[in-house]
């Protein structure tokens, strides 16, 4: 019959895809509990660019030809991303394993693993991106943009977020205990932060040290976002840059699927 065929075409186009649903599902609970995250992704990153970038700049005065505070903003810029990004892959992930078994939920439906982790990501982006854009726009504000390239900022957070998060994600779906989390934020989170170039040079560190450095992608992330904001060419070609945060990216999704996989298969 024309009109059940109609009908059934229609409620065909009408489904949402798996990855678009697991999504939907993040900013629901998101719409919810947003309030949580105010603090922490858009308030201390904005209170800590003006203690730091304004008050202890003023002291500091210029690094690498620069005042103080355009030089530190793509570093918290970055910086931001990155934790929330790593933040948001430990817990949620496993509690909604262990604990929730809400992906165990999502399996019993046409939604696959890969689905569950893409639409966690695609959230993940969502997050950083809104927490970017605030901050974009206080720190056009005190005149810490040096470059209209810094319009590419948001681009370079949402690749950092996956290869940040990605990886995490497959820590996280691999682990029965959260006692583990603390040994990731510790050693880390921490020295990441610390030692990625977001307050200081990465030069002014020792040569042995220097090294450790170059491997955290978030001093790939902190270079990308310099370049952008300041206008003038990253530490190592761009190619490099983009290539080792997008083997990140690609090494960690193809590992949280294939630990989505397993722990599932449990």
């Amino acid at each position: 019959m024309p009109g059940t065929a109609d009908n059934r075409g229609a409620a065909v186009r009408g489904t949402v895809h798996p990855t678009v649903a697991v999504l939907e599902r993040h900013l629901s609970l998101y719409r919810r509990l947003w309030h949580a995250s105010v603090l922490s992704s858009f308030v201390l990153p904005v209170l800590f660019l003006l203690s730091i970038g304004v008050g202890v700049g003023a002291y500091v005065g210029s690094v690498q030809g620069v005042g103080y505070l355009s030089w530190i903003v793509p570093g918290v810029l970055a910086s931001t991303a990155f934790q929330i990004a790593l933040g948001e892959s430990t817990y949620s992930v496993l509690g909604d394993f262990k604990w929730v078994r809400s992906y165990h939920g999502m399996r019993a439906t046409p939604v696959r693993p890969v689905d569950m982790v893409l639409g966690h990501q695609l959230y993940l982006i969502f997050r950083v991106e809104a927490a970017v854009a605030a901050f974009l726009v206080v720190v056009l504000f005190f005149g810490g943009l040096q470059s209209p390239w810094a319009l590419a900022t948001p681009l370079v957070c949402a690749l950092l977020t996956v290869a940040t998060s990605a990886p995490v994600v497959a820590f996280s779906a691999s682990i029965d205990h959260d006692s583990y989390f603390a040994l990731l934020f510790r050693f880390v989170l921490i020295p990441s932060t610390l030692f990625a170039g977001v307050f200081f040079p990465v030069e002014q560190l020792p040569g042995l040290v220097r090294p450790l450095a170059y491997v955290s992608p978030l001093w790939h992330g902190v270079e990308l976002c310099r370049a952008a904001t300041l206008g003038r060419s990253p530490a190592w070609p761009l190619v490099v840059h983009l290539g080792y945060l997008v083997a990140w990216a690609a090494a960690g999704l193809v590992l949280a699927v294939r630990a989505f996989h397993r722990r599932l298969e449990d």
